[in-house]
């Protein structure tokens, strides 16, 4: 009972044109999520604009509730979020390698846009202790990853 087993094929070489067509187009689709990006971005900041306004121009006007500040600070955090995924795909294009610093700094800047705008008197206490696990993981991560490792280096920085 003998079987043909082939053995393991090796990776394509990186100078196979299939693989050097494929990277080109990924890198333009990169790009492509670089220019969105930034639309978002003003989107965003057209949406904050938009929020204050219409919070400072209801009854009573140009007096803000705790409500209202919170949602500026959300769609404030909303827009910096996008920044900081911009800088990843912008160190991304620049050295071809994803840079762990900058995505676990995004982690932790969503995290803590969710811990601002949370509303504690609704979610259960169950919601706050594991939003609060993932705040603790992603800064052991983060020490871990930046702070014990000192080869990482500040790419990415606007």
């Amino acid at each position: 009972m003998s079987q043909n087993i082939t053995p393991p094929q090796p990776p394509l070489p990186l100078n196979d044109p299939l693989i050097k067509v494929l990277v080109k187009l990924i890198r333009f689709a990169v790009r492509i999520l670089a220019v969105l990006m930034v639309m978002v971005i003003w989107w965003g900041v057209a949406d904050v604009g938009y929020v204050l306004y219409s919070r400072i121009a209801a009854h009573p006007y140009y007096l803000l509730e705790i409500s209202d500040i919170l949602a500026v600070f959300g769609a404030f955090m909303a827009v910096l979020i996008a920044i900081e995924i911009f800088i990843n795909i912008a160190s991304y294009l620049r050295d071809n390698v994803i840079h762990i610093k900058v995505v676990l700094a995004t982690a932790f800047m969503a995290v803590a846009r969710k811990v601002i705008v949370l509303d504690y008197k609704v979610v259960s206490s169950d919601y706050v202790f594991a939003t609060a696990a993932l705040v603790l993981a992603l800064a052991v991560a983060y020490w871990l990853a930046v702070v014990k490792n000192t080869s990482i280096e500040s790419h990415g920085e606007l």
